[in-house]
C-alpha cells in the first residue's frame, strides 16, 4: 500500500505541541499543509487560542498566530481529530530516569491514543528522540494491537529532530532531514513528506534503526567535543594562554571531508538533549554489552564545568582584595545558551548554589526568560533592568551573552559597580579588543580558559 498519496494537499497531525512540536506545526501550516496540532495539556491549548506561545524561539508566536488565523493550523486536545490526517508525527517529550533508560509515559500515552484512530492508509512518523529499537520495539507493537498491520495497512517511520533552540525554525527549512523506515514503502512515503513539504535535502534508510541513532550520535560527539574544549580551556589558563587562540589555529587543519572543529569552552553544557541524549544511549549500549567509555568522561567534565565557573570568581575576587563573603555577583544571562529563554538544565543554577555557599550574593538579570520561571528553577528572581542587577557588584559574570548584552556600556557601569569589578566571561567570548578596553577601564577581565 502507498502510504502517502499524491494528493494536491496533505493534512498533517501533531500530537505533542511542545518547543519541538510547535516549530514543527507551524513551519509546516505556513508551507501550506492542514494542520492539526494535538495536546493534552489543556492550558498549553488554551493559550494558544488565545494567542499565548509559551516559547521565546524567535519568530515563533508570530508564525503559529498567523496560521491560527488563516485556518491553515488547529490546535486541540481531542486524539479523535487525528483519523482527518494523512500523515501523523508524533513530537511528545522523551525524557530519561536517573538510570538512563527512558521515561517513555508520555510517548505510551500518546502511542495508545493513536492507535484508537489509526486508519488504513495513514503514515506515522516518530519525531521524539528515543533509544535505538524503540521504534520497532514499542511504537509498532503498540500501534498494530487494533488490528492494522504496519507495512501494509499503515506506514512507519523514525525521523529525528534536529534543532537548536534559537534557530530551530530557520534550520527545519534547512537542515537535511533523516528519515528511516519500518519498510522500504515507509521509507519512501516519509522522504517524499519531507522533501514536499520543506523542500530540504533528505537521507533516507530502510532502517529504523539508523535514524535513531543517527541523532543520539550527533549530540554524543556534540558533548564530546565540548568535554574537549572544557579541559583544554582549564591546560590553556595554566599557562597564561587564550583558549580562543589555541582552537582557531588548531582548527585550521584538514582532517576527513572537513577541518579539525573544534567547539568553545564555557560555563557549562544545558538543555535538554546534551544532557540526556549521550546517557540515552550509554544505557542503551550497556543493555546490549557494550560500555560507552567517553559518554562518562564527557559528561564529567561538562558537569563539573559550573564548579570551576564558581570557583574562579571566588578566587578572581579573592585576587581582587575582595572578600567573597562579602562581596556581589551580578550574572547576566540565565540561559543555559545565548540568545535563547531556555532554562532546561541551565548551568547557572548550579554556578549561583556554589556562589551562595560562599557567602556571595547574587543578582541577576535575563531579559530573556520568564521571571518567576527563572525564580523557580535557578532560586533568584531576575530583577526589572540591567541597572538593578549591577548596582554595587563586585562581578559582572556574563553567563549567557544575550544579544541585548552585546552593547554594555562598560564605561557607564562603571560608576554603577564597585570598582574594581571583575568581569567573568562564561560565553561572551569577547575579543582581545574589549578585554583591552575593559582593562583600560579598571575592570579585571577572566575567561574560561582566557
Amino acid at each position: 500500500m502507498r502510504f502517502l498519496h499524491d494528493r494536491e494537499k496533505l493534512t498533517v497531525a501533531v500530537l505533542g505541541l511542545g518547543y519541538v512540536g510547535s516549530c514543527v506545526a507551524a513551519t509546516l501550516a505556513d508551507g501550506g499543509m492542514d494542520v492539526i496540532g494535538v495536546d493534552t495539556d489543556f492550558s498549553l491549548i488554551e493559550g494558544l487560542r488565545n494567542r499565548h506561545c509559551r516559547f521565546n524561539e524567535p519568530a515563533l508566536a508570530d508564525l503559529l498566530f498567523r496560521n491560527l488565523r488563516a485556518s491553515r493550523l488547529h490546535v486541540t486536545t481531542d486524539y479523535a481529530a487525528v483519523s482527518d490526517a494523512d500523515v501523523i508525527l508524533i513530537t511528545v517529550g522523551t525524557p530519561i530516569r536517573a538510570d538512563g533508560s527512558l521515561a517513555e509515559e508520555q510517548l505510551k500515552s500518546a502511542c495508545h491514543r493513536l492507535r484508537d484512530h489509526l486508519r488504513a492508509g495513514q503514515l506515522v512518523i516518530l519525531k521524539s528522540t528515543v533509544p535505538p529499537g524503540t521504534t520497532r520495539k514499542y511504537v509498532l507493537k503498540a500501534l498494530e494491537k487494533n488490528g492494522l498491520v504496519c507495512g501494509e495497512d499503515f506506514g512507519l517511520a523514525f525521523s529525528p529532530e534536529r534543532l537548536s533552540e534559537g534557530t530551530a525554525l530557520r534550520e527545519l527549512r534547512t537542515f537535511p532531514i533523516v528519515v528511516g523506515g519500518y519498510c522500504a514503502e515507509s521509507t519512501r512515503a516519509a522522504a517524499a513528506f519531507w522533501h514536499r513539504t520543506l523542500g530540504v535535502e533528505v537521507l533516507p534508510f530502510v532502517s529504523l534503526e539508523t535514524a535513531e541513532l543517527v541523532k543520539l550520535a550527533d549530540n554524543w560527539w556534540i558533548d564530546l567535543n565540548i568535554a574537549l574544549a572544557n579541559e583544554l580551556a582549564q591546560i590553556c589558563s595554566r599557562f597564561d594562554v587564550d583558549v580562543l587562540d589555541v582552537i582557531t589555529a588548531a582548527n585550521t587543519i584538514p582532517k576527513g571531508d572537513g577541518r579539525v572543529n573544534i567547539l568553545l569552552p564555557s560555563v557549562g553544557v544545558g538543555g535538554s538533549c546534551l544532557t540526556k541524549d549521550p546517557w540515552m544511549l550509554a544505557r542503551t549500549a550497556r543493555d546490549r554489552g557494550v560500555t560507552l567509555r567517553t559518554v562518562a568522561v564527557a559528561r564529567a567534565v561538562n558537569d563539573a564545568m559550573p564548579r570551576y565557573t564558581a570557583e574562579l570568581i571566588v578566587d578572581e575576587l579573592r585576587m581582587l582584595g575582595k572578600d567573597p563573603a562579602r562581596s556581589k555577583v551580578a550574572v547576566l544571562g540565565l540561559a543555559y545558551k545565548n540568545n535563547t529563554g531556555d532554562l532546561r538544565a541551565t548551568p547557572t543554577v548550579p554556578v549561583i548554589a556554589l556562589l551562595r555557599e560562599a557567602g556571595v550574593e547574587v543578582s541577576a538579570f535575563d531579559p530573556l526568560v520568564d521571571r518567576g520561571e527563572a525564580e523557580k528553577i535557578v532560586g533568584v528572581e531576575p530583577t526589572a533592568s540591567l541597572a538593578d542587577a549591577v548596582r554595587g557588584a563586585d562581578c559582572l559574570a556574563v553567563l549567557a551573552h544575550h544579544r541585548t548584552f552585546e552593547d554594555l556600556d562598560f564605561a557607564a557601569l562603571r560608576e554603577e559597580v564597585t570598582m574594581p569589578c571583575l568581569v567573568l566571561d562564561g560565553r561572551a567570548y569577547y575579543s582581545k579588543a574589549t578585554i583591552a578596553m575593559l582593562r583600560r577601564l579598571g575592570f579585571a577581565y577572566r575567561g574560561i580558559g582566557r
